[in-house]
């Protein structure tokens, strides 16, 4: 169990995870080390994993989205997984029931480099078949 200053501490971080300690000390009115200590412990049992990159809105509309379902030879599924987590502009993979057994959501800077990175999806070792569909608009993101 996290204490209600814990929770209040990853709330700050999750608005902004730049914010400086001397910072948070003050929102949290409590002192530097004990924010330092708090999140080193919160970071060693594993309730921070880590810290990530928000994008602006703007250079997330520029950027073109897809969802690529994909079938895989079910022998090579891990190496499929494995394969598809290297490719850094798949930002997500699911895995799901029906026809197909992944669900990769791809992003790119162009359609041209969209068609290139659909073709390396399509020749990874395991894949079988993907079926792709763009996203032409977000119509709302929770």
């Amino acid at each position: 169990m996290i204490s209600s200053q814990d929770e209040k501490l990853i709330a700050l971080l999750r608005n902004n995870a730049r914010e400086s300690i001397s910072e948070l000390a003050r929102k949290l009115d409590l002192s530097r080390t004990t924010v330092q200590n708090r999140i080193a412990k919160l970071e060693q049992n594993g309730v921070i994993k880590g810290y990530r990159v928000e994008f602006a809105e703007q250079y997330m509309d520029d950027l073109v989205s897809a969802h690529v379902s994909i079938k895989v030879k079910q022998k090579l599924t891990t190496k499929a997984n494995l394969a598809l987590q290297q490719l850094p502009n798949v930002s997500s993979l699911y895995a799901i029931s029906g026809e197909y057994d992944l669900i990769a959501v791809v992003e790119a800077q162009s359609l041209e480099q969209l068609s290139h990175l659909l073709d390396e999806i399509g020749n990874l070792e395991g894949v079988e078949r993907t079926n792709s569909s763009v996203i032409l608009e977000t119509k709302f993101k929770r």
